[in-house]
């Protein structure tokens, strides 16, 4: 929790009198030395932005603990029980721009409970009556109502920026008044959020005489819009240059809303799929010219529900794209290859593995600038066939050498593969590596993936997240305990021998920010032998491990200000028995809106 220890401390209130002016006092003060140390340092932290210099900077003394937070305007909070709205709000007076984070990442695979918590309500409560110049919001896997919304768009007459990132709770209405209220919006952002239709037309609700907006998100909607509405909205917002589409809008529709904005620069084109309603006989528009016109685009998405005929539409962008997500495209590798030769400046390439292993050769040999791939499966089934191999992973490490970040899903690897990866890509920072069949070995020989592992802390010296799977021994996390000393976020999945494995980790792995573990032999004496270290993590994330309620009280009892959540099944009525261990560092105590199924040790 070191990077966001600034936002943990206990708050300083700034009670100094300023200087009375001269001209009202009748005399001329000078001011104290110490007043003078203290107004140079305000104006030169209005320059400082990186969280972690600030956060460094405030722990020097408690002058300079004060200056920071005067001067601070961007608020990160990576857990919203870390901390409390007021205790935030007392230390840091001219926030402008917050980002909050609620739900653990592995929310995201359905293992946390619904109605678990992290609602946005008492942060927006507070927010308004303290932040009145409030200007950016970002929210991630938080609860999220249309109240909280409405009250959002009331209290920040200023306000330009919402994202929002897996959060829940809201819907249409909500976002209806957003459009409304915040005459000045610039950003609106909906990624991965569950939104629900309140059957409110909230794209006619901008404002008609010209809008502010730079980007606009929504395909994650799955409700039909008013495209007629947001044909207006994106022809009368000339600033706007990120424009992600749901799978409701056409192909046809598409290339309408491109000849009203080819200053875009990031487009996500929604279905890319031809609308039923299109009259026989005639003729489809020039989707050609239409991307030729878009002379600016650098970021292509979308490609839902996708006819593979159309793909030529893109190609005339594909020299100057530096990212292309084809997540959500299935297509095969004969397909890819006619757009990926095209796509020499591409530096970010999400793909399904539906592109097989000869697609990735066809990226490696033509993306040689490429900086981060994740490839998805299109079955995520542990028994699926996988269409990606040691094949691929190798292709890309040999070709794509400035590579920095890799989720790679599959269902088969070699220690070989990983090892030429550790080789001939150093400067990973995230290596993710997904083998979806359980306790899978080297598929050649045999062999736990130990040395694989092992030369990718040993070899990757910027690494700072690394997933493990596969086969794997006590030998692996010893590998990451010993090598890996900048390892911030580590997830395990079905893997390790016994205890010894995360004592191996916990004990060598100091900058350890995010422990999540999954359905591991890992039991009280592994959860003992970090006592040391969890003040300074963000969070641990045990489910499905080997964990006793007697072990998680113990570790409680020894470290009054971590907070030992146990969670169980919401169907499960032994309130001794618990699924999930979720351990993270409050300076509140215990949380008041903890739902029943959860008991805080």
């Amino acid at each position: 929790m070191s990077e966001d220890r600034n936002e943990m401390l206990e708050p300083e209130v700034d009670t100094r009198r300023r200087e009375i002016p001269s001209v009202l006092a009748g005399e001329f003060q000078s001011p104290s030395p110490d007043q003078v140390l203290e107004n140079v340092l305000e104006n030169v932290l209005l320059f400082l932005t990186s969280r972690r210099d600030r956060n460094a900077v405030s722990l020097v003394c408690k002058s300079w603990h004060r200056a920071e937070a005067f001067t601070r305007s961007d608020l990160f909070i990576g857990n919203c029980y870390a901390v409390s709205p007021r205790r935030a709000i007392e230390r840091f007076r001219r926030v402008r721009s917050m980002v909050l984070k609620g739900k653990p990442r592995f929310a995201d695979f359905n293992l946390m409970p619904p109605n678990w918590g992290a609602y946005f309500t008492p942060w927006v409560t507070a927010m308004a009556a303290a932040y009145p110049w409030l200007e950016k919001v970002y929210l991630k896997r938080m609860f999220v109502s249309d109240r909280d919304l409405e009250l959002l768009a009331q209290s920040f007459p200023a306000f330009k920026e919402l994202v929002l990132v897996c959060c829940e709770g809201f819907g249409t209405s909500g976002l209806a008044v957003i459009a409304s209220k915040c005459r000045q919006l610039r950003v609106l952002d909906l990624i991965e959020d569950e939104v629900s239709d309140d059957e409110v037309d909230w794209i006619s609700c901008f404002p008609e005489n010209g809008t502010n907006l730079e980007s606009l998100i929504f395909d994650c909607i799955e409700w039909p819009i008013n495209f007629e509405a947001l044909e207006r909205l994106v022809a009368r917002s000339p600033s706007l240059r990120k424009l992600r589409l749901n799978r409701h809008v056409s192909i046809e529709q598409l290339y309408r809303l491109m000849i009203r904005a080819p200053q875009l620069t990031h487009l996500g084109s929604g279905s890319f799929s031809s609308s039923d309603i299109v009259a026989q006989g005639d003729q489809e528009p020039d989707y050609v010219s239409a991307f030729a016109a878009c002379k600016s685009l650098i970021c292509l998405s979308g490609f839902r529900e996708i006819v593979p005929d159309y793909l030529p539409a893109i190609y005339p962008v594909c020299a100057n794209l530096t990212s292309l997500n084809f997540s959500y495209a299935n297509i095969n590798t004969e397909q890819l290859k006619s757009v990926i030769c095209h796509c020499h400046k591409l530096q970010i390439f999400w793909v399904l593995d539906s592109v097989c292993d000869e697609g990735l050769q066809a990226v490696a040999a033509t993306c040689k600038d490429l900086r981060e791939l994740r490839v998805f499966p299109i079955d995520a089934r542990e028994d699926s066939e996988g269409p990606v191999s040691e094949v691929g992973l190798q292709a890309i490490s040999e070709g794509c050498r400035k590579l920095e970040s890799i989720l790679y899903f599959c269902q088969r690897m070699t220690n070989a593969a990983v090892i030429a990866m550790s080789k001939n890509c150093p400067d990973l920072v995230v290596f993710r590596l997904c083998i979806m069949g359980r306790h899978q070995p080297d598929h050649v020989t045999g062999e736990p993936m130990d040395e694989g592992f092992g030369a990718i802390v040993m070899n990757c010296k910027k690494l700072t997240r690394l997933a493990i799977s596969g086969l794997l021994t006590d030998k692996a996390f010893s590998y990451i305990g010993k090598y890996g000393k900048l390892v911030r976020t580590l997830s395990v999945a079905f893997a390790g021998d016994s205890d010894m494995g995360l004592k191996y980790v916990l004990e060598g792995c100091l900058k350890l920010q995010k422990l999540e573990i999954r359905d591991s032999p890992f039991g009280d004496v592994a959860l003992r032998s970090g006592l040391h270290h969890y003040y300074n993590m963000r969070f641990l994330w045990m489910s499905s491990c080997r964990l006793s309620r007697q072990g998680c009280e113990e570790i409680a009892r020894a470290m009054p200000r971590l907070m030992v959540e146990v969670i169980r099944n919401e169907n499960e009525k032994d309130k001794d028995s618990f699924e999930i261990l979720y351990l993270y560092r409050s300076l509140e105590g215990p949380r008041i809106d903890a739902p029943e199924f959860v008991t805080i040790l």
